[in-house]
This record gives structure tokens, C-alpha cells and sequence, in this order.
């Protein structure tokens, strides 16, 4: 029986952050990060294309917990304790400079998740904290005010408990056996599956402002739009992907959703077009592509709305107008499925919120028992979100188990 003052069950981002605070601020408390891989922080490897997507510019709490669809209550308070201008500092402090992109995004300067993995090593080996790998626990128990843990190689005890597996099934099953409430996960952060001549031979175009709906439901977004060789992807996809999780796993993700490329109403765009008419009177409609769109895309619409390559403006008549104007304000596309968004797999789905306490992120059922990141039923659109919620509890969780 290995004993320490606190175990870690997890050993990502939020697993690594906590263990480094605590151990920073008491080095006196023995710490151990159980993770059951034979090395941890893969999510953070693959994060941003392989760039760690560290956190996102934005630093008023208000605003920020807006990106999150299952999590936007509960994160205010937290975050007005640890926000994104305090983890660039903590990472910045530790002598990983980060940047923030023109989307908004934060990266480390050199463009490598490594950079972030060597700082936790780092500093984990640092300040003592033990990183025991291929450690999968398979029993948890609390006995005495104590916690019990066994992994196939070892049993532990510990005084205090922090889970943060992200979205570990096994780790699921687990806290139910204490009590604990589980929300059932479904995929988060997908792209969309779409067969449709319009897009078929355009995968790479994209488009940047554009109004994505659900048919039938409130689900809405607007942004950059990125045509795939299966479908659609980019912001304004992926937001509905988070926001509409559960609604669109109901419809077995087989939906429509009308797109607005240009971000117009239909009779302003028929005024446009109309005067397009008159002033490019002798230009085909095919080759002269309007409203700032990408050219093949404009092409596609124009064939689409049954216009020839070689109709000039002058001769496109009412019916033609209609046409194109409904291509590019209330196109109609049907969704026959999903897929993952590159290999950053997001659920919706962990401990019941209500279940914790969310100014020290500990069990509201159990003393001396905390969460941190995606084993809770919180998650968020893609940018960085989702790395903030970790850090923020991570943090929060480290605070309170010193106190």
C-alpha cells in the first residue's frame, strides 16, 4: 500500500496543473498523479494541430463563459478566480511565451505542444510530485476519511482525491458506484457529413461570414464556414456541433441546415443583385463572383440556381434572380451524419453539476473528494475553451486541498 497526502486519478492537463500548483505552494504534501497510459498529456500533444491550443483572448468572465454549452453557469465564479490572463502568466512565469492569433487563439511562440508537455515535466519533477504511468484504477473506495485506490500493479491511500480523466467511461462507472450522478456523453465537437453537388468538388473553400441554422430547432451560429472533402467543418459548424450536442445525437445526426453565405436577407440580396444586373449589364454571372465569396463557391451557387457559364447579367430573368438569391441567403443542405473534428474528440457528458461545489470544485457527496476538466459535465466550442475550463479548476481544486 503506497500512501500520500494526495492522489491525482488522470494524468492530462488538468492532472498536471493541479499537481504542479499544490506542490508549489506545499512542498511538504507527498503527491501522485495516477495515469493509466504509459506517457500523459496526449490530448495536449495533439491540441491545435499539434500547436496546444493553450487558452483564447478573451478576459471579461461575462463573455468568456458563453463558449460554454453545458458548463456557462457554473464557470462564472470560477473564473473570476483564475481567468485567461492568468494562465498565459503562469505559463509565461515558467518560460513558455505564448501569442495570441488574430482569431483569438493563444499559442506557445515556438508552435509546439511540446513546449507545454517539457514545462509540466519540467516542473512537475521540479517540485516532487510522483507521475506514475500505467496506473489504471480499477477500484475506488473511501474508508476511515481515507481514500482507497487500486490499479492492476499497486493499491494506494490517500487523504484527499482529485479526478480529472477528462471523459473516461471506466473513471464514470466508478463515481457512480459512490453516488455520483453521470450525465451521459455524446459527441460535442464534430464535423458535418454532407453529400451535395454544390460543395462536392470545392473541399478547402472557405467561406468567412456565414449564418448556419438547424431546421427546426433554435440551433444557430455565424462565422468562417470550411467546405471538407466529406462535408462542412470550421466555426461556424463546430459551434453548432457543441450547442446543438444533444439535440442533434436525438436526431441520429441526420438533419437540415439552411445557410446564409452572405449573411444578406433574401430581398436585399434580390436589390443586389437586381442592380447587378444593371450595372454589369454585359459580364457573365458565372465569371464575376459578388459579395466578397470564394470564387468556386460563387460558381457552384451560380450552376446551382440553373444559370449557364456563359449568361451575362443582362439576361438573367426573374426566376434566375430568385434563384441565386436563395442559393446565397437560405441554401438548404442535408446532413447525413458526423465526424471527428481532426483527433480532439470533445463530450458532453460527466458528473452532474449539481453534485459540486463550484467555488473549491469539490463532491458536494463526499468530503475531500474534486474534480477537475472534462470528467464534469462541462465542455466548449473549439479554440481553446476547453484547455481554460482544465486550467481554472485545476487551479481552483489545487487552492483548496492546501487550505
Amino acid at each position: 500500500m503506497k500512501v500520500y497526502d494526495i492522489i491525482i486519478v488522470g494524468g492530462g492537463a488538468a492532472g498536471f496543473f493541479a499537481a504542479i500548483n499544490i506542490a508549489e505552494q506545499n512542498p511538504k504534501l507527498k503527491v501522485a498523479i495516477l495515469e493509466r497510459n504509459k506517457e500523459g498529456l496526449q490530448k495536449v500533444k495533439i491540441s491545435g494541430g499539434g500547436r496546444c491550443n493553450v487558452t483564447h483572448a478573451e478576459f471579461m468572465p461575462s463573455e468568456l463563459v458563453r463558449n460554454y454549452p453545458r458548463g456557462e453557469k457554473e464557470l462564472l465564479g470560477p473564473f473570476h478566480q483564475f481567468m485567461t490572463g492568468d494562465t498565459m502568466e503562469w505559463f509565461e512565469k515558467r518560460g513558455v511565451p505564448l501569442k495570441i492569433e488574430d482569431d483569438g487563439r493563444i499559442f506557445p511562440v515556438s508552435d509546439a505542444s511540446q513546449s507545454i508537455i517539457d514545462c509540466f515535466l519540467s516542473e512537475a519533477d521540479k517540485h516532487g510530485v510522483e507521475v506514475l504511468y500505467g496506473h489504471q484504477v480499477k477500484f475506488i473506495e473511501k474508508k476511515d476519511d481515507l481514500w482507497e485506490l487500486e490499479t492492476q500493479k499497486c493499491n494506494f491511500t490517500s487523504d484527499k482525491l482529485i479526478i480529472a480523466t477528462g471523459s473516461n467511461t471506466k473513471i464514470w462507472k466508478l463515481l457512480t458506484g459512490l453516488g455520483h450522478a453521470i450525465s451521459q456523453p455524446v459527441p460535442s465537437l464534430f464535423t458535418f457529413d454532407i453529400q451535395d453537388g454544390r460543395i462536392k468538388d470545392i473541399p478547402g473553400v472557405v467561406a468567412q461570414n456565414v449564418n448556419v441554422k438547424v431546421v427546426g430547432s433554435h440551433l444557430e451560429s455565424n462565422g468562417p464556414l470550411l467546405i471538407t472533402h466529406v462535408g462542412m467543418s470550421a466555426p461556424a459548424i463546430l459551434k453548432l456541433s457543441a450547442f446543438g450536442a444533444l439535440e442533434l445525437e436525438k436526431r441520429d445526426y441526420k438533419f437540415q441546415i439552411k445557410i446564409n453565405f452572405i449573411n444578406q436577407n433574401y430581398e436585399d440580396c434580390m436589390d443586389r443583385l437586381k442592380e447587378f444586373k444593371q450595372s454589369f449589364a454585359k459580364k457573365t454571372v458565372f465569371k464575376f463572383t459578388q459579395f466578397e465569396l470564394p470564387k468556386r463557391l460563387w460558381q457552384q451557387l451560380v450552376l446551382a440556381a440553373n444559370i449557364s457559364t456563359s449568361t451575362t447579367w443582362a439576361d438573367m430573368n426573374k426566376q434566375q434572380l430568385e434563384a441565386l438569391s436563395s442559393q446565397l441567403t437560405e441554401a438548404l443542405f442535408n446532413v447525413t451524419g458526423k465526424s471527428t473534428f481532426k483527433e480532439e474528440f470533445v463530450t458532453a457528458g460527466g458528473v452532474d453539476l449539481k453534485e459540486v461545489n463550484f467555488k473549491t470544485f469539490e463532491s458536494k457527496l463526499h468530503k475531500n473528494l474534486y474534480f477537475a476538466g472534462e470528467v464534469l459535465n462541462i465542455d466548449a466550442i473549439t479554440g481553446g475553451f476547453n484547455f481554460q475550463n482544465a486550467w481554472t479548476g485545476a487551479f481552483i481544486v489545487a487552492k483548496a486541498v492546501i487550505q
